[in-house]
C-alpha cells in the first residue's frame, strides 16, 4: 500500500467519539496561544520602542529578572513582546511599567486586535514639528532660531529615556547614538539640524511604527477567529469556550464561528474554511463531516461535539506554528546579526577617531571634523540592515498563513526559494485518496466471503489509511458491519500493510510485501485485471491466502496543472509511491504525463533513500506528503510539505510546512513566494547598505550633512519596512485553480441541498460535475457585492460548442471561448429547473495560459452575472 494517511471515520459513533477523546486527551499537554497553560499564561504587548535587534536584549534583560516571569520573546517586525508568566505573582500591568520606565510605549495587546492602528503622532512629534517650523521664520524674527532649539527638546523625551535605560545596561544602541549627534549638533551651534534630528527621528519611527502594525494585523486576526462564548446544545448555556471540555456538543448557528474542533452531530450547513485553508467557497456539512475552530458557519444549523480543548484547536496550533517562525532566525538574518555586533563598535571607534585625532594632531577646521565625526556616529547604527531580513520573513510568513501554507521558519521559506526539484508522494498527495474498491475475490474454499468482510473490516477499521475507510464502507454495503472491539494484538507495517487478530485468527491485510511478512504458503496468487491501474491487496489468514481485492483512486484537481506550474519555473517533479507499478503509471496517465520520473513499491526507507539522492543530484528538494510512511522523507528533504487537515499527524510534526487544504495549487504558490522572499531581502540589504555608503561618501568628498545623514538612516528603515510589506500582496497574474473549486463548491452544495430536499437539483448537479469531472471553468466578474451573484457551469455539448466557439481557435487544438469578447452563448442545450436557472447571458471563458503549459482541448462554459443584483438562486 501506498503512503497515505489521513483520519478516517470509525463506522461506529460510539467507536469514533472514544478515539477522539483519547487523542485529545493525549494532546492537553501541549497547552498552546495566549491561553492559560497551567498557571502560566501568555501575554501579548505592543512595545513601539523597540525598532531592531539592539532593543531586544534590553527588554530581556528589563523583564528576566522580574519574579514570575517564566519566558520573554521579542519579534522586532511586528513590535511585539510576548511574555509567559505567572499572573498570581506578576500583573500585565506590572509588566508594562517596567518596559515604560525605559520609554520603551509598551501597552497590553487587546484580544484580537493589533493595538496601535490608526494610531496618531504623539505629543512629542507634533510639538516638535510645529516649534520647528516656526523656527523656519528666523530671518523674519532672529529670536525665532532658538524655537529649532525647544523642538529639539520637546521631541527627545522618549529618546532620552530609552537612551538611558540602554546606557545604564552597557547596550549601545539608535538611540544613544542619536541622542549624541543631537549634543554634537548643539554644541556646534546648529540648533535647526539638532531639531530636524529629533523631528526626523521620531516622525520615521511613528510611520515604521504604524507600517509595522499593518503588517501584523493578520497576525492578529488569528487570536480573534475563535469566539469568547459557546452556547451548550443540550442545554442552552452559555459558558466561556476556555470551559468547555471535550465530548461537550455545542450549538453553531448561521453566520456564528465554529469555537472548537470537532464533528457534526446533527444539521447541516455549508461552512467557509478560509481562515484556515485560504479556500474562500463554501464546503457542505452534515453529520460526521469534520469542522475546525475558527470557520465561518454560512447557512445552516450544526450541532458540533468537540474533539480538543480551545488551547488544542487547530487555530492554536496555527498561531503557536506562526509565533515559533516569527521567533525563529533564518541563516541570513544570523550572519547579519553577527556582522552588526561587530559593525556598530567599529564605526564608533572610527567615528571617535575622526573627532580625537585631528585634535591631537592640531589640525584646521575641526568643526568639520567633529561634524564628519557625528555622520559617522549616526550611521554606526545598522537598523535598517538589521531589520532587511525579519520584516520581510514576517510578511512572507504571515501572507503564506493567509493562502493557508504554514511555514515553519524563516530558513525554510529561503529554502523554498532555492528549490530545484520536487517530490511528491501518490496516495492522499497527487490523488485524492479516496479509493473505491472496483473486486473483491475469496481465494479457495477455506472462508465465506461474509467471513472474509467481517475480518478485513474490523481490522481496517482500526486503521487511518485511506484504503481503510474504501473498505469499511465495500462491507457495509454488504451489510456487514466492523467490530473494531474484537480486534487484538493490532500493528501497522509501514509500507506493506497492517495485522490483527479475531478469536486467535492472524490476519494480515496489504500488499504484495505482506505476504513475505506473513509467511504466506501460497506461491501461486490469482491474476486480478489491473490495466487499469488499480491497487491489488492481499488477505492472509493463518499463512494462508484467503482474499484479493483491488482498488482504484483519482488524482485530485489541480495536481497536474500544479506540476505544470513547477515545471515552467525549471523545477523538476518526481513520484515515490509505495504502490505498485500498474498503479504509478495510471497516475501518470492522468497527469498527462507529467512528472518526469517514477519510482514505485518503495518501502520508508526507500524513499529517503531516494530523496537524499535527489539532494545530492539535482540539489535543494521539495517532498510532498500526508502519511505516516512520508514522515522520513519529509525530514530527510530540505523542504518536507504535508498535506495538513488531511495528512497524518507524524507528517505534520516531521515536516517543514503544512498545507492547510488540499489544493496541490498552494505548493507552486509557496515555491514562488519563497522566491519573492529572497528577492525582497537581497534588495533590503541592498538598499540598507548603498544609503550608508552614498551618505559617507558625501560627507567625506563634500561636507558632512547631519541632518541626511539622520534622514538617510531613519528613512532607510522605513523603506524596508515599507518594501517588505510588498510580500503582504498576492504575486501578480492570475490566480490559477479557484475559480474551478469554487464551481465545484456550489455543485456540491447543490447536490447535497437536493438529496435533503428529494427535489431535482441532484440531477442538474451531477450533470454539471460529470462522470469524469471535466474541468468547467466559472467566469469571475465583478460584481456590487457577492450575495448578488451567482456561478453555476453548465456544460455545452462539444459540437455545439465547437460551431459557436470563437474562430480564433488555435492550431493545437484549444478552443477559446467568448467571455470578455461581447458575445452571448447557450451554456447548456436543456432549461435548468427555476431554482436553479443561470442568469439569462451566459459566456465562455476564454482561459489564457501560460508558456509550456498543456494546450490539448478542453470544452469550458460559464454563466456569469453581470452585477445586476438579482437573488442567488441557492440562497436559502
Amino acid at each position: 500500500m501506498d503512503a497515505g494517511e489521513r483520519r478516517a471515520e470509525t463506522p461506529e459513533a460510539a467507536a469514533l467519539k472514544e478515539r477522539l477523546l483519547a487523542a485529545a486527551r493525549n494532546g492537553d499537554d501541549n497547552g498552546g496561544g495566549s491561553r492559560k497553560r497551567g498557571k502560566w499564561e501568555k501575554t501579548y504587548l505592543d512595545v513601539l520602542g523597540v525598532c531592531c535587534s539592539a532593543e531586544v536584549a534590553l527588554v530581556e534583560r528589563l523583564l528576566a529578572p522580574i519574579d514570575g516571569v517564566r519566558a520573554v520573546n521579542v519579534v522586532v517586525a511586528s513590535r511585539t513582546v510576548i511574555v509567559e508568566h505567572d499572573p498570581a505573582v506578576v500583573s500585565q500591568s506590572h509588566i508594562v511599567k517596567a518596559l515604560n520606565k525605559a520609554g520603551l510605549e509598551a501597552s497590553v495587546r487587546a484580544y484580537g486586535t493589533s493595538g496601535v492602528v490608526g494610531r496618531w503622532p504623539s505629543p512629542y512629534i507634533i510639538s516638535s514639528g510645529a516649534l520647528l517650523l516656526a523656527s523656519f521664520f528666523a530671518w523674519l524674527l532672529p529670536p525665532l532660531r532658538w524655537l529649532a532649539l525647544a523642538a529639539a527638546c520637546a521631541g527627545a523625551p522618549p529618546m532620552m529615556l530609552r537612551a538611558f535605560a540602554a546606557s545604564t545596561r552597557l547596550s549601545l544602541d539608535i538611540n544613544v547614538m542619536m541622542l549624541v549627534a543631537v549634543a554634537g549638533a548643539v554644541a556646534l551651534g546648529d540648533y535647526t539640524e539638532a531639531g530636524v534630528i529629533v523631528f526626523l527621528f521620531t516622525t520615521a519611527e511613528w510611520l515604521e511604527t504604524l507600517a509595522c502594525t499593518k503588517a501584523s494585523a493578520g497576525m492578529s486576526s488569528l487570536m480573534s477567529m475563535i469566539p469568547p462564548k459557546v452556547v451548550l446544545a443540550e442545554t442552552g448555556e452559555v459558558v466561556s469556550v476556555r470551559d468547555v471540555t471535550v465530548g461537550a456538543v455545542v450549538a453553531v448557528r448561521a453566520g456564528e464561528v465554529v469555537p472548537i474542533d470537532g464533528v457534526v452531530v446533527d444539521g447541516q450547513s455549508e461552512v467557509d474554511e478560509s481562515s484556515l485553508t485560504g479556500e474562500s467557497f463554501p464546503v457542505p456539512k452534515q453529520p460526521q463531516s469534520e469542522v475546525w475552530a475558527g470557520t465561518l458557519n454560512l447557512d445552516g444549523y450544526i450541532a458540533v461535539r468537540t474533539t480538543a480543548l480551545a488551547e488544542n484547536s487547530t487555530v492554536a496550533k496555527m498561531e503557536r506554528l506562526v509565533e515559533e517562525a516569527q521567533n525563529s532566525r533564518s541563516e541570513t538574518q544570523r550572519l547579519i546579526d553577527s556582522c552588526a555586533k561587530y559593525y556598530t563598535p567599529a564605526v564608533v571607534f572610527l567615528a571617535a577617531s575622526v573627532a580625537l585625532v585631528p585634535l591631537m594632531l592640531g589640525a584646521q577646521d575641526l568643526g568639520r571634523w567633529f561634524q564628519l565625526a557625528l555622520v559617522l556616529l549616526v550611521s554606526a547604527c545598522p537598523c535598517a540592515l538589521v531589520l532587511s531580513t525579519p520584516v520581510a520573513t514576517f510578511c512572507a510568513l504571515l501572507r503564506a498563513a493567509r493562502m493557508g501554507v504554514l511555514i515553519k521558519g524563516g530558513d525554510i521559506l529561503e529554502s523554498l526559494g532555492a528549490i530545484r526539484i520536487a517530490a511528491f508522494d501518490k496516495t492522499g498527495t497527487i490523488t485524492k485518496g479516496e479509493f473505491s474498491i472496483n473486486g473483491f475475490h475469496v481465494v479457495g474454499d477455506k472462508v465465506e466471503m461474509s467471513q472474509l468482510l467481517y475480518w478485513v473490516s474490523s481490522i481496517e477499521s482500526k486503521s487511518s489509511h485511506p484504503m481503510a475507510a474504501a473498505l469499511v464502507e465495500y462491507s457495509q454495503s454488504k451489510f456487514i458491519g466492523p467490530k473494531p472491539e474484537m480486534v487484538t494484538e493490532f500493528r501497522i507495517f509501514p509500507g506493506e500493510g497492517i495485522y490483527g487478530e479475531i478469536n486467535g485468527t492472524h490476519i494480515y491485510i496489504g500488499n504484495g510485501r505482506i505476504m513475505t511478512r506473513s509467511s504466506c504458503h501460497s506461491h501461486t496468487v490469482p491474476e486480478i485485471d489491473d490495466h487499469n491501474g488499480a491497487s491489488i491487496g492481499y488477505v492472509i489468514c493463518n499463512s494462508d491466502l484467503v482474499g484479493v481485492f483491488s482498488l482504484s483512486d483519482d488524482c485530485r484537481t489541480g495536481a497536474a496543472e500544479a506540476i505544470q506550474e513547477l515545471r515552467s519555473m525549471g523545477i523538476k517533479s518526481v513520484l515515490l509511491s509505495g504502490d505498485s507499478r500498474a498503479a504509478a503509471m495510471h497516475a501518470q496517465e492522468q497527469l498527462g504525463g507529467a512528472l518526469e520520473e517514477l519510482h514505485s513499491e518503495l518501502l520508508p526507507e526507500d524513499k529517503v533513500r531516494l530523496v537524499r539522492g535527489l539532494k545530492a543530484r539535482a540539489g535543494p528538494t521539495l517532498m510532498v506528503g500526508d502519511g505516516m510512511n512520508d514522515a522520513p522523507a519529509l525530514a530527510m528533504a530540505d523542504v518536507g510539505v504535508s498535506m495538513g487537515l488531511s495528512g497524518s499527524a507524524a507528517a505534520m510534526e516531521t515536516s517543514h510546512a503544512t498545507l492547510m487544504s488540499s489544493n496541490i495549487l498552494r505548493v507552486p504558490e509557496a515555491v514562488r513566494l519563497g522566491r519573492r522572499a529572497r528577492r525582497t531581502i537581497a534588495i533590503n540589504v541592498v538598499v540598507s547598505i548603498g544609503a550608508k555608503v552614498a551618505v559617507l561618501a558625501l560627507a567625506v568628498a563634500w561636507r558632512p550633512v547631519l541632518w541626511a545623514a539622520v534622514l538617510a538612516d531613519v528613512g532607510t528603515c522605513l523603506l524596508v519596512v515599507l518594501h517588505s510589506m510588498l510580500l503582504l500582496r498576492a504575486a501578480s497574474g492570475r490566480q490559477r485553480g479557484s475559480g474551478y473549486q469554487a464551481c465545484r463548491a456550489t455543485v456540491r452544495s447543490l447536490a447535497m441541498r437536493s438529496q435533503l430536499a428529494g427535489g431535482s437539483d441532484a440531477t442538474a448537479a451531477r450533470s454539471v460535475q460529470g462522470p469524469r469531472e471535466e474541468p468547467y471553468h466559472c467566469c469571475q466578474k465583478k460584481s456590487k457585492s457577492p450575495e448578488h451573484s451567482v456561478v453555476i457551469d453548465i456544460p455545452a455539448p462539444a459540437a455545439k460548442y465547437q460551431e459557436e466557439a470563437n474562430p480564433r481557435a488555435g492550431a493545437k487544438g484549444k478552443i477559446p471561448g467568448c467571455c470578455g469578447a461581447g458575445k452571448a452563448c447557450n451554456a447548456s442545450a436543456a432549461p435548468l429547473p427555476s431554482a436553479t436557472r443561470a442568469p439569462p447571458e451566459c459566456r465562455a471563458d476564454e482561459e489564457d495560459r501560460e508558456e509550456g503549459e498543456d494546450s490539448r482541448m478542453s470544452v469550458k462554459t460559464a454563466c456569469c452575472n453581470k452585477g445586476r443584483g438579482s437573488r442567488s438562486p441557492i440562497s436559502t
